[in-house]
């Protein structure tokens, strides 16, 4: 199926597939900003430490900051 075909009439919705591209994208952005953040988690415990405070990271591709 293809996925830019989204409106009932089967005409190409443009705008409907770019939104849901930019949430997909941005849904795999959360995954892996939660796989760092068990990883980083874990290795402090194991070393015998927490984390007492916020950290910030910085996307190198898409320069967006997560907090």
């Amino acid at each position: 199926m293809d996925k830019r075909k989204l409106n009932a009439s089967g005409c190409k919705d443009m705008t409907a597939f770019k939104a849901l591209q930019n949430v997909t994208r941005e849904e795999k952005d959360k995954v892996k900003l939660e796989k760092l953040l068990t990883t980083i988690f874990y290795i402090c415990d194991l070393a015998g430490f927490r984390i007492d405070g916020r950290i910030t990271f910085q996307d190198k591709k898409t320069g967006k900051i997560w907090r």
